[in-house]
């Protein structure tokens, strides 16, 4: 994953372009209108912001060597439907940062300076770290799996990596619910719904299922099952978990027609939407105890 680097390019600071140019070139610039002063950054051209050279221009207000950091820096490198309004920006504790920001911009400050680390060429925190930041900094456990799980679906991290960080991170906040969240994803689940569901299954007494099984239907397409079991009398198992992408008349005709061939294949089909494993699971596994002829431990 990486950053388009023109875009950083084009936000600058007086210091970094004393690097480039003289001080009457940059004044020359900036009085001709071809350059304009956002607060403390300089922005090397006269137009409107985009959201990215934003997230830039909030990283120019923090202390020297700041990153685009936590949810910002995710979705600079593609994370889709976790975006935030502010910008958000790591700076090293205790460092001084601009309370005038012309970007609402949130500063996170760490203790541990050193271990940060940054993208190759961009000023912005790499993802994997971003990841366990942007997670501490929701309130329940839950939307931190969701939202780790929608990073790894999104392949913007992989699981090994982010395991790699919360192992040096003991104080990480729901470090407890990623590590446990990671292995169910290692383990085959593609969203916090189908998290859920394996969680449910293991609470329950029931046999884990095999998750995101591929199968090949007779006209060559491939197909992921989010849940199958094997009975013992040879009968296969299917359950899958319908989020509100579902709900579409293109994805729903499409699920029919993949549950038309599990039932032309014998297989027993369970589908339940992800709302209900959240809110009524006691319906959901005394269905799946049934249909896995297994029985149904209290929770």
């Amino acid at each position: 994953m990486t950053v388009r680097f023109a875009e950083e390019a084009a936000v600058a600071t007086w210091p970094t372009l004393r690097t480039r140019y003289s001080e009457a070139r940059i004044r020359a610039q900036l009085d001709a209108g071809r350059w304009r002063r956002w607060g403390r950054a300089i922005v090397l051209h006269n137009g409107p912001l985009s959201r990215r050279e934003r997230l830039f221009v909030a990283r120019a207000h923090g202390s020297p060597g700041a990153l685009v950091a936590s949810f910002s820096a995710l979705e600079l490198v593609g994370l889709r439907g976790w975006d935030r309004v502010d910008a958000h920006v790591l700076t090293r504790r205790g460092s001084r940062c601009s309370s005038v920001a012309p970007v609402t911009t949130t500063f996170l400050e760490t203790r541990n300076w050193q271990a940060v680390r940054r993208c190759a060429r961009s000023r912005t925190q790499v993802p994997r770290q971003a990841v366990v930041v942007a997670a501490g900094s929701l309130a329940s456990p839950r939307a931190a799996c969701g939202l780790l799980a929608a990073a790894v679906q999104q392949h913007i991290v992989a699981p090994g990596s982010v395991r790699g960080v919360l192992a040096t991170s003991p104080r990480a906040r729901h470090r407890a619910a990623m590590l446990l969240a990671l292995g169910d994803i290692e383990q085959g689940a593609d969203a916090l719904s189908e998290i859920d569901f394996v969680r449910l299954c293991r609470r329950h007494g029931l046999p884990a299922p095999v998750q995101q099984a591929v199968r090949r239907e007779p006209s060559g397409r491939r197909r992921y099952l989010d849940a199958t079991w094997r009975r013992a009398d040879g009968r296969l198992i299917v359950v899958e978990i319908d989020g509100a992408l579902h709900l579409s008349q293109a994805r729903w005709w499409d699920d029919q027609l993949r549950q038309n061939e599990l039932a032309l294949a014998d297989a027993l089909v369970l589908r339940f939407p992800s709302a209900v494993v959240r809110t009524d699971p006691e319906s959901v596994v005394r269905q799946l105890g049934r249909a896995l002829g297994h029985p149904v431990r209290p929770a």
